[in-house]
């Protein structure tokens, strides 16, 4: 079903949930408005898990400048992040937990220092030769 409304055109999908849009029907067909609306969680998904992985809290900006620098640099790590699971295959989740734990320690001991380095897992080696070759 069609609808316009003041603020633009309705549609309904299926099971009848409302849809809202400012693209005219001639514009853009309502299968292909309902359908691109409902791509939108590929759109939405790296966001959410994003911040969550990466354990990023909510800022708030008042001033454009820092609005603007903020949503410069989100959508530079979801670039970034892109294209570290185009080249693995991981999901950025994955990513950050296989490369988390591999850190190297150096230790000075009596005038000496040893550096200890971790094991690499089959998924780490797996993310470092994506990422160098």
């Amino acid at each position: 079903m069609i609808l316009t409304v003041p603020f633009g055109t309705a549609y309904t999908d299926h099971l009848t949930r409302p849809y809202v849009t400012n693209i005219p029907a001639q514009v853009m067909p309502p299968a292909e408005v309902l359908s691109n609306y409902h791509d939108l969680w590929h759109v939405e998904q790296p966001f959410r898990m994003s911040k969550t992985d990466l354990q990023a809290r909510p800022i708030f900006h008042r001033q454009r400048d820092a609005i603007e620098a903020h949503l410069t640099i989100v959508f530079t790590a979801l670039a970034i992040a892109r294209y570290l699971q185009h080249k693995t295959g991981f999901s950025i989740r994955k990513i950050i937990r296989t490369r988390r734990p591999l850190q190297d320690v150096t230790i000075s001991l009596a005038g000496l220092q040893i550096t200890a380095k971790p094991e690499l897992t089959d998924d780490a080696r797996h993310v470092l030769d994506a990422l160098t070759h």
